[in-house]
């Protein structure tokens, strides 16, 4: 069975502090995060690649994907404003993509079960080969059986500010009963504080479940995303900075049993970046793998 990786790296970056943090260089030979993932996704059985960017970062991409081993193919899509079901336009005032649920619509030519994960995290190779195994058990699975790796609270947060995080609710039977998107999430006194998409205050003990955005699909989600992109779009266009997100999406589709998601198992502690000032954290933990072995340099 074909799986594909679908990796969503039209962000702005906007809290990083300039530059283009999918692009930036954490290996010793110049690897990116989004480099590693594909490493571990290859190793994983995956053998197709989709990036979703915006067109003026297309020629970065396409270097990535000459450099991709024999047996796997490559490409890249675009996630801009002007992609709006027929008959809408861009509202005034719209200077960005509609969000991570809009991102993941720019690749509904996807046809095999496929992960999508962001440019800027790294989950580890037992996230990529906990999904193949979901995804070839439940390939046929009706309703469709989604799935998410989940990391604790307390072990993605990042010491130099804020970040997002899906918290996620689980039955006794490792389902997911419902993902909430949180921002703004900072530790201190004990707790870990945030706020959600409507402004509400919430407050978290840490050992919460939180999706890092790596999810597992069939091509069953882009007919269930398509309807619900379309009825957020006549709520809210006109808010030049609402944003169509996935985890809520799935959520709906969770509580009126279009879909089932279960919450796999991480192996490994996620990193990623969501300031420049995590970049030196992050590339100190690629050199202790790469010296332990676990990844060869270079990776390709």
């Amino acid at each position: 069975m074909s799986l594909t990786l679908v990796i969503l790296a039209a962000g702005m970056s906007s809290r990083y502090g300039g530059g283009m943090k999918q692009t930036d260089t954490v290996g010793p030979r110049g690897e990116t995060l989004l480099d590693y993932g594909v490493f571990d996704a290859i190793r994983a059985g995956f053998t197709q690649v989709v990036f979703v960017i915006r067109p003026e970062i297309e020629g970065d991409f396409r270097e990535r994907i000459a450099r991709l081993p024999a047996g796997v193919t490559g490409r890249c899509v675009h996630q801009t404003t002007s992609q709006l079901p027929r008959g809408l336009s861009v509202p005034a005032g719209r200077a960005k993509p509609w969000g991570t649920g809009h991102a993941v619509l720019a690749a509904a030519d996807v046809d095999s079960p496929f992960v999508v994960i962001n440019a800027d995290d790294f989950y580890g190779a037992s996230a990529y080969a906990a999904m193949a195994e979901h995804l070839r058990r439940h390939a046929d699975a009706r309703p469709p059986r989604f799935a998410l790796v989940g990391y604790r609270l307390r072990d993605t947060l990042s010491t130099h500010g804020g970040v997002s995080r899906a918290i996620c609710r689980l039955d006794t039977a490792n389902r997911v009963t419902s993902v909430v998107e949180v921002f703004d999430l900072v530790q201190g006194g004990g707790r870990v504080t945030g706020r959600t998409p409507e402004g509400e205050a919430v407050s978290c003990t840490g050992d919460e479940l939180v999706s890092m955005s790596i999810w597992g699909f069939t091509p069953a989600i882009f007919r269930m995303l398509e309807a619900r992109f379309a009825a957020f779009l006549r709520d809210r266009a006109a808010d030049p900075t609402a944003e169509f997100l996935l985890p809520v999406a799935v959520s709906d589709m969770i509580a009126r049993g279009e879909a089932e998601l279960v919450a796999l198992a991480a192996g490994e502690t996620w990193c990623g970046m969501t300031s420049r000032q995590d970049r030196e954290d992050v590339r100190a933990r690629i050199a202790e793998m790469v010296a332990r072995g676990i990844y060869p340099a270079p990776l390709f």
